[in-house]
């Protein structure tokens, strides 16, 4: 696969090889025949991306607060590192394009099929690159009289499509569209279809001239005839039932325009990028109605719908995302829309940065720039899902632990990896993503031998001895278990597995390997989880400090975790399980490492949630031993506050552990205090521990008796809150 992607970090783009995509559950992948690159939106993008870091920071001031709120918190390193990978991480740029279905997912709910020609939207799915992966809800059956360079505009005619539903127009309404890019002119053509009398506004004659051969029956140049009075004049001086403004501008003066041209108790909708603070005063007279419009209409953005393929029914939501990209489709069937003279440029996908140098630098006038693919014939050119790095420019690679990836997210990249560098002994060897671009991407930054999008390449390569599952919580027992069998140690990122099923299936593998290996027939199984927390410096002389008084102990922990919207994976009950399941065992096992007790007997309470989630929890842990110990999880706090906070008191002494930064002792009416400028949650430390036990052949530094049971609690966490019981493990 090719892409053509951005380094937001210096803004260069790259036609980048990657791994083909492989066919994730309810996808389809399509072999692309034209692409629509969007000038104005993917201009705006390049040019915040080559900024220098100053310019970012200005443009983007909802940044810089993340970052600032970063530093206070976890300190400057650790702001820094995560900045990093998120800025270093190519971005595939296209959100519009068109081409044929080359294989199926199997989802259900979708008519589409290998060898439809279809239409695709999406930014990250319907990129600029030869092979993509697309949701069906964001693809369309191109008619069989549409061209795939026309239906390549289709993500730009949903866009506009939804923009004119918003407006709420009816035959005969009399609308203004200021800006008469792209967007512009296709919503010019289906208001006109639409029965509307249109008038256009732009800073370019040439795009004014453009629309009235397209349906606009007035226009007025910005800058040059009073837009406000033309449109005046227009509607008979009663103004204009609805403005729609498709412009892109820093500043405030599109809004304000569109409220002095509307009539009294018209709307304004605000589709294109631009300033949002509302003219009170004009809104206020004319009792107007200000509407953004979202993308291609209801669906778009929300995960249920793009990833899940949820259908929602034409009888409650009459015009879906997808119902408004086939209707533009019919409308260019029809020929009641056109984009045949909108297309200013065309360009092989080869040359794409020839395209984009041409956009940037000027030179020419451009409105529709297209991308243009050659046909797959077969299936198999799109089965190239392995790509060895270049070793031209590493060093020999050394080490006796084989290191393979399966995952390659955000921690990935800013935390684990980066704690892997100057760890001895490691040999990077493969690294396996679903998309291919990520694999890539960590294969060159840190060195990997090649990249994948099969993870089965892994399981099975004798130069893996050690696999990291770093995917979505859902995929981690199934990812365990197939390691597991092939051999390989296991660390897996929290939590183990999300539902008992999957900690039962890993459990019997686990042991039917460790029954085999007492009967000689391989090596022990090795599994271990990322609770990190255990190992930090701050833990381990906590551990210390406490002795032998781990029976006696009091544990408290808080954790001011942040909020996290509902539809993210994160609480999906089948990708990501919920936070309790997800991250409040983090601390389940951190009471265990400072009491030295196993889990047995837990109550929970939780918070009402507006959003329905269960992440403002309070857990009460009863240990075996005879210990306890209390969690206060919440997602309602302010970022800004320190993360984490451990309280320990035991035999007449108190250790307290701020944000894993800072810890302070107190025994004999005295106290002792130790600083660190950088927080560590002990993830350094995790790995070398994990790497020593096999290299030694010990077994994983976290009993498998003590994952199992971190992941129970958690389990009995979630019964607690249900019953209102304590529950027992």
């Amino acid at each position: 696969m090719k892409i053509l992607a951005q380094n937001y970090s210096d803004g260069k783009l790259a036609l980048l090889e990657a791994p083909d995509p492989i066919g994730k559950p309810g996808m389809l992948i399509i072999g692309t025949r034209a692409s629509l690159v969007s000038v104005g939106t993917e201009k705006a993008m390049i040019d915040v991306a080559q900024k220098s870091m100053l310019g970012k920071a200005l443009a983007r001031p909802d940044w810089v607060k993340q970052v600032i709120d970063k530093v206070k918190t976890e300190g400057p390193m650790e702001a820094w590192r995560q900045s990093k990978a998120r800025l270093e991480m190519p971005i595939p740029l296209g959100y519009s394009s068109a081409g044929v279905v080359i294989e199926n997912g199997g989802g259900r709910g979708h008519s589409l099929k290998i060898g439809d020609r279809v239409a695709c939207t999406g930014s990250g799915y319907a990129s600029h690159a030869d092979i993509v992966i697309v949701p069906p809800n964001l693809c369309a059956k191109i008619p069989d009289n549409v061209s795939f360079e026309d239906a390549s505009y289709v993500a730009l005619g949903g866009i506009a499509m939804e923009a004119v539903r918003m407006a709420g127009v009816e035959f005969g309404h009399k609308v203004a569209v200021i800006g008469l890019g792209l967007l512009g002119q296709l919503t010019i053509q289906i208001l006109a279809a639409a029965g509307c009398h249109v008038f256009g506004i732009d800073i370019s004659e040439e795009k004014c001239d453009l629309a009235k051969l397209r349906g606009a029956e007035e226009i007025a140049v910005s800058g040059r005839n009073n837009v406000i009075q033309a449109v005046l004049d227009f509607t008979g001086g009663q103004g204009a039932d609805s403005v729609i403004v498709m412009a892109s501008a820093k500043s405030n003066e599109p809004l304000e325009n569109a409220a002095s041209m509307c009539r009294e108790r018209g709307k304004v909708v605000a589709t294109g990028l631009i300033g949002l603070d509302i003219p009170r005063k004009a809104f206020f007279e004319k009792e107007l109605e200000l509407c953004v419009s979202r993308a291609w209409g209801p669906g778009a953005l929300d995960p249920d719908y793009d990833e899940r393929n949820l259908q929602w029914p034409l009888a409650y939501v009459r015009w879906t995302a997808q119902r408004n990209l086939e209707e533009f489709l019919r409308m260019l069937s029809l020929g009641r829309v056109r984009v045949d003279h909108l297309t200013t440029h065309r360009f092989t996908f080869e040359n794409a940065l020839d395209a984009y140098e041409l956009i940037l630098s000027g030179k020419e006038p451009a409105i529709g720039v297209v991308l243009q693919y050659p046909e797959l014939k077969t299936k198999t050119e799109a089965t190239s899902h392995k790509i060895c790095i270049s070793s031209s420019d590493r060093k020999a690679i050394t080490g006796d632990i084989g290191i393979g990836l399966i995952g390659a997210g955000l921690f990935a990249r800013g935390t684990l990896l980066p704690a892997m560098k100057g760890i001895y002994g490691l040999r990077m060897e493969g690294v396996a993503t679903a998309g291919g671009l990520s694999s890539r991407h960590i294969a060159d930054s840190f060195k990997f031998r090649y990249a994948t999008t099969q993870y089965q390449e892994l399981l099975a390569d004798p130069n893996i001895d050690l696999v990291f599952i770093l995917t979505r919580h859902g995929s981690h027992a199934h990812f365990v278990c197939e390691a597991l069998k092939a051999g390989k140690a296991v660390f897996v990122e929290k939590p183990l597995a999300i539902d008992s099923k999957g900690l039962e299936e890993i459990e019997r593998t686990y042991l039917e390997l460790q029954k085999r290996t007492g009967e000689g027939y391989s090596k022990p199984p090795f599994v271990m989880v990322g609770f990190n927390r255990r190992f930090a410096p701050g833990t381990l002389k906590a551990i210390e400090f406490i002795g032998d008084k781990g029976p006696s102990t009091i544990v408290h922990m808080r954790c001011n975790a942040g909020f996290i919207p509902a539809n993210s994976w994160v609480h999906h009950p089948e990708e990501g399980g919920g936070r309790i399941i997800g991250e409040v065992c983090h601390f389940i096992d951190l009471a265990q490492a400072l009491t030295g007790g196993l889990p047995k007997t837990i109550f929970a309470a939780c918070a009402e949630s507006s959003q329905g989630t269960r992440d403002n929890v309070c857990v009460t842990v009863q240990m075996d031993n005879g210990a306890a110990a209390t969690i206060t999880y919440a997602a309602n706090g302010d970022k800004a506050f320190p993360r984490e906070d451990v309280q320990i008191f035991s035999g007449g002494s108190v250790c307290i552990i701020n944000n894993f930064k800072n810890i302070n002792f107190t025994v004999n009416g005295r106290s002792k205090r130790s600083k660190s400028l950088e927080v560590d949650r002990g993830h350094k430390n995790e790995l070398k521990a994990a790497f020593n036990s096999i290299r030694t052949g010990k077994p994983s530094p976290i009993s498998f008796k003590s994952l199992v049971a971190t992941t129970r609690a958690t389990f009995a966490a979630e019964e607690s809150i249900l019953k209102g019981v304590a529950v027992s493990i």
